[in-house]
């Protein structure tokens, strides 16, 4: 599976020009999986000044946890009742959800999925999002290169949630692609066979769940020395783990985010390299989209040939390798999070 990497600052949205900024009537919502990781606590930041900017009236809602589907749902249904006239939602289960986001397209409301890809992508009317497979991608090509050798390699994966939903399976898959690890069927997590592989274990993507499931896989093998995480909670939660049994040393730690508390704990030598995000960027876009579309119903057309608008990802290490192009902790530290 071939990306392009996306540059930082590369404009990779068509839209048509606005006949002018949205009404104070326009009313649009934004949906997501938690109000307390601090890469939707950004999306919402993005949203809110972008929605101030154009004159839009934003409700937010959020999940109780990752994985809150039920509150969800509940909230798609709020937004059509209210009279939204578009959805930006970061999908906690990319299956289960794809129903209810049918219903509010059907009432005419615009839905654009965020970070997370809907299935099928179609089920919503655009996605905003990182190259999710490529963000893994990079950090396995990155702790490949770094570890040299690979075949000593004993590998932790700390994903997402039981539920496998997209955006846990692409960072994943492309991990273990860019290690250079068979990975069977792309969309399953863990039908792999590569004896380099100690196990899975699930993080809710915060940094309690992170802490635990290192534990758990250490109680596998203490030997583990490469520790993929879904996002950078998780990644200082597994640290945590590590440092409290003395193999802090012992493992490098890859991670995808991008924010300012991962950035500074690349910094410090605890994630070796993480590829960042732009969850700011991807609302902020979101909301323009909205504006176009209450306009004059202009759709967000995608001119790249991909299933989603490409926000861009760059990984971020302070001990580049050849042949990953990177920037350094303190570069990063301007940049996070747009």
């Amino acid at each position: 599976m071939m990306r392009k990497m996306a540059l930082l600052g590369a404009s990779v949205f068509a839209f048509s020009a606005l006949a002018g900024a949205a009404s104070a009537e326009v009313s649009a919502c934004l949906i997501t999986k938690t109000d307390t990781n601090p890469f939707f606590v950004k999306m919402k930041e993005g949203a809110a000044a972008k929605a101030e900017e154009m004159g839009i009236a934003l409700s937010t809602y959020a999940g109780k946890i990752d994985g809150d589907v039920e509150t969800q749902i509940a909230a798609v249904e709020s937004c059509i009742a209210g009279g939204a006239k578009g959805i930006l939602i970061t999908p906690s289960d990319s299956r289960a959800l794809a129903p209810v986001v049918g219903k509010a397209r059907e009432a005419g409301v615009l839905v654009i999925a965020l970070d997370t890809p809907f299935e099928p992508a179609d089920a919503a009317d655009a996605t905003f999002a990182t190259d999710n497979f490529l963000a893994g991608e990079l950090i396995g090509k990155w702790a490949a290169a770094k570890m040299g050798d690979t075949s000593e390699a004993k590998i932790a994966l700390l994903d997402l949630n039981p539920s496998e939903v997209s955006v846990d399976y692409l960072r994943d898959q492309g991990f273990l692609q860019g290690f250079g690890v068979d990975i069977k069927d792309p969309k399953d997590i863990g039908d792999e066979d590569d004896p380099r592989i100690v196990g899975n274990d699930v993080t809710n993507g915060n940094e309690e769940g992170g802490r635990t499931a290192m534990e758990n896989l250490l109680q596998k093998d203490s030997g583990v020395n490469v520790v993929y995480t879904i996002n950078e909670p998780a990644a200082a939660g597994a640290y945590e783990a590590l440092k409290a049994v003395g193999l802090e040393d012992q493992a490098m730690i890859v991670s995808v985010d991008g924010g300012c508390p991962g950035v500074q704990n690349v910094a410090e030598g605890v994630i070796g390299a993480t590829s960042m995000q732009f969850p700011l960027l991807m609302a902020a876009k979101g909301v323009e989209a909205i504006a176009a579309y209450a306009a004059d119903g202009t759709m967000p057309q995608n001119t790249e040939g991909l299933d989603f608008f490409n926000t861009g990802v760059t990984l971020v290490t302070d001990e580049p390798v050849e042949g990953v192009p990177s920037i350094t902790s303190e570069e990063a530290l301007s940049h996070c999070w747009g």
